[in-house]
């Protein structure tokens, strides 16, 4: 059962990395349009785009959001283990454990924080004034749901731990 949670799970956060994807090739449309019209007179065309380097900086935003919880899951996160391979294998598990632990606990901790804020935002009618005027809970709400995301992937490493070797992960190793 755990396993086909797992694997759907793991579904979920390859499209929501694909979703990343796609809004990474949507920004570099974005700033190649707004860097050419700026550059090229065009008659009819604007010079720029006023909006582009606003939209350009959410969608980088989304796609942290998007790409993260499936970057945790590949192993490719930041993650310094050169202490850990030193290490006897039965100590460097238990290391990995409080890692994960302190992991989800952070995970958890930034996700009520969030919520809390978006909520608190939505509430107050809060809104971000640049070239365009957006309410700002719409910059805080993927944040709560990209930490419960990381989260739950937090608990499913925390289950390959457990049922692998009694050693240091080697996903993501920088020293042998």
């Amino acid at each position: 059962m755990i396993d086909r949670l797992s694997s759907a799970y793991g579904r979920l956060l390859s499209a929501l990395a694909m979703l990343g994807c796609a809004i990474l090739m949507a920004m570099m449309l974005l700033i190649v349009t707004d860097v050419a019209l700026r550059n090229l007179a065009i008659t009819g065309l604007p010079m720029g785009l006023a909006w582009g380097t606003e939209v350009s900086e959410l969608m980088l935003y989304l796609i942290t959001m998007c790409v993260a919880p499936w970057l945790l899951r590949q192993g490719q996160h930041i993650r310094v283990d050169i202490m850990l391979q030193a290490l006897p294998p039965r100590a460097a598990w238990l290391l990995e454990w409080v890692g994960d632990l302190i992991g989800l606990a952070s995970c958890l901790m930034i996700a009520a924080y969030g919520a809390q804020a978006a909520w608190s935002s939505l509430l107050s009618g809060a809104v971000n004034i640049k070239t365009l005027v957006t309410p700002e809970w719409w910059m805080l709400a993927p944040l709560p749901v990209v930490f419960v995301l990381l989260g739950i992937e937090m608990i499913f490493r925390m289950i390959r731990l457990q049922r692998g070797t009694r050693g240091p992960r080697h996903d993501a190793v920088s020293a042998a």
